[in-house]
């Protein structure tokens, strides 16, 4: 039975860039109403080719939309890119604002499917079912930068890579409408896999919903949930100053990621807070279609005029972690893996994953360079240092300077200093990933209820329900942010009113596991097990920085690996982290023997 026009096009967008073929995929509605949209209708068209190599032509990237996505639910502008990581071999998935959801939905598609390989540099162009795929070959080289001043007419959305993924680096991105990126986990390179540089959508039909009074009324009640939110909308949230709101609050709770994760206290961390950024470029507000907390800040002052502010990640593993304390020097090198297309997380890491290699003191005066011979892979250090630092501390017979759970850098937040975060990093799906499950909300933002930081009673479950929810939230497709203030349970009215698909937030809950348990599924077929769940040995023996009354000690390994264990069980997997036969069956699964 083919689905209504609510929430959801009912139709899907496929394009083999081999044979120059396009066709359209009309999904059951019991697909639609089982994995809901973004992630998990993307890692369902995933799934038959998963065990491929990540650069084969068969190989699908895919790029979703959710049924809330352009209706008046807030915060739900997003939108799911998709693949197998190059960087890591696990699933890679990376939701990404901007534009680029709005237009695909707009333009009648709920996704793309992209397969093949293009035999010169292409293009795809989308203006609502209008499919041309273009020569890019003028393109090709260039940075992002150029392609979005080409299509600069204020029409649709763009996305591009850079040189950095032409040049095979492990962890670039895919840059969306000059200021968001699809980052982590290599994606931009699945691009440049298929010889793919770009893509523009513009669509200008009407997104229809079941109820738009019920609607209007889910989205006024987050609305005032977000109004009476600190973290969001209060004097020091993300509203006013963006997520590097919180950087100086991590520093103070002694768990900064310094000197590759050495220490956790960066001395200059008061110098270099998003006050300090505030005042030197006076950023103007910039969100995401459909949000109204605005987290994204551009620069309105000095030589960076323009330029996206830096993430709290950015700011963080570009100052603390490799040792920086020129703030100027974070917007150049925000503003060149921008260019380049490049994750700011994995390039900072396996920058302080070299620097403590290599015994430099002081990284600083290298930096722009450094990053410009791997985006360019112009040097021998440059193109080793792009295959991510992994791979590069591998090579040297140091695995354990670099700071990489399933060969993905780690954010910024030491898990010695929120135990949580330990399960979290270790028992990601795509690797050292703070979006699958974020505990620092309870460990340190005391949000929707406060955990003790340092211990790991109930961390397991708390874990296993944030991933749950996460991928529910990736599906919708929504921003994780708001979920500081709402809940599903409000977002099962905006989804119910946008489809007219009864739902309740259990009732999602349970799609986010079914969502999440394929994730896990996906990756025993490609060989991740237990082994694989784990951090690096450095926070089991090395203790952080303590002070202020805080002490930051080694992890304990036993209580690390019980926590684990007690996460396996509640998840539904084997003692070796694999899914079994039962739980594949009871979420309505397709079992596969890994």
């Amino acid at each position: 039975m083919t689905i209504d026009p609510n929430g959801w096009t009912g139709k899907i967008l496929r394009i083999d860039l081999t044979r120059r073929a396009i066709d359209i995929v009309r999904p059951s509605v019991e697909v639609y109403r089982k994995f809901i949209g973004g992630k998990g209708l993307a890692g369902l068209f995933l799934r038959p080719q998963v065990t491929l190599p990540w650069d084969h032509p068969d190989m699908p990237l895919l790029l979703f939309t959710g049924p809330l996505v352009g209706t008046a639910a807030p915060t739900s502008g997003r939108s799911t890119v998709m693949s197998r990581s190059p960087l890591t071999g696990a699933v890679a998935d990376t939701s990404v604002g901007g534009r680029l959801g709005f237009e695909l939905k707009r333009a009648g598609w709920d996704g793309i499917i992209i397969t093949g390989k293009s035999p010169a540099p292409c293009g795809i162009e989308i203006e609502n079912d209008t499919v041309r795929i273009t020569d890019a070959t003028p393109y090709w080289g260039k940075g992002t930068d150029t392609v979005f001043r080409s299509f600069a007419d204020g029409k649709g959305s763009v996305a591009a890579i850079g040189p950095a993924a032409e040049n095979g680096v492990a962890f670039s991105s895919l840059i969306v409408d000059r200021h968001h990126a699809a980052g982590r986990c290599g994606i931009g390179l699945c691009l440049a896999a298929k010889q793919l540089k770009y893509l523009t959508i513009h669509g200008t039909g009407k997104i229809m919903v079941h109820d738009r009074e019920e609607l209007r009324a889910a989205r006024e009640e987050i609305l005032r949930l977000t109004a009476a939110s600190p973290i969001l909308m209060g004097r020091q949230g993300f509203s006013c100053f963006g997520t590097g709101s919180i950087y100086d609050l991590m520093d103070s709770r002694r768990m900064m990621p310094t000197d590759n994760f050495r220490k956790t206290h960066f001395d200059r961390a008061g110098e270099l807070n998003a006050h300090a950024y505030k005042e030197s470029y006076d950023p103007a507000k910039h969100g995401c279609m459909g949000c109204h907390i605005r987290c994204k800040k551009i620069a309105r002052r000095g030589a960076m005029h323009g330029g996206s502010m830096p993430e709290f990640e950015t700011m963080s593993h570009f100052t603390a972690l490799i040792g920086n304390t020129d703030m100027n020097l974070v917007m150049q090198a925000n503003r060149l893996c921008n260019q380049y297309g490049m994750d700011t997380i994995s390039a900072a890491a396996t920058l302080a994953c070299y620097r403590e290699m290599s015994g430099m003191k002081d990284l600083s005066g290298e930096l722009l360079d450094l990053l410009e011979q791997i985006g360019n892979g112009t040097s021998e250090l440059g193109r080793e240092l792009g295959r991510g630092s992994a791979r590069f501390a591998a090579a040297r017979n140091q695995r354990e300077k670099s700071i990489s759970v399933k060969g993905l850098e780690l954010p910024a937040y030491d898990p010695r200093g929120a135990y949580g975060m330990s399960l979290a990093y270790a028992l990601s799906t795509r690797g050292g990933c703070h979006l699958r499950a974020y505990p620092v909300s309870h460990e340190i933002l005391r949000k929707p209820v406060a955990t003790d930081r340092f211990t790991f009673s109930g961390k397991a479950r708390i874990i296993k329900i944030a991933e749950d929810q996460n991928a529910v939230v990736d599906s919708l497709t929504a921003c994780k942010f708001i979920f500081f203030a709402a809940g599903l349970e409000e977002y099962a009215k905006a989804y119910t009113a946008a489809t007219g698909v009864p739902t309740s937030a259990q009732e999602l809950l349970k799609a986010g596991e079914r969502i999440y348990y394929h994730e896990r599924i996906m990756n025993s077929l490609n060989g991740f097990t237990a082994t694989d769940d784990d951090l690096p040995r450095r926070f089991f023996t090395e203790a952080g920085t303590s002070g202020n009354s805080i002490a930051i000690k080694p992890l304990d390994r036993s209580a690390f690996l019980a926590a684990r264990a007690r996460y396996y069980r509640i998840r539904g997997l084997d003692e070796n982290g694999l899914p079994t036969k039962e739980k594949s069956r009871e979420l309505g699964l397709e079992w596969t023997r890994s």
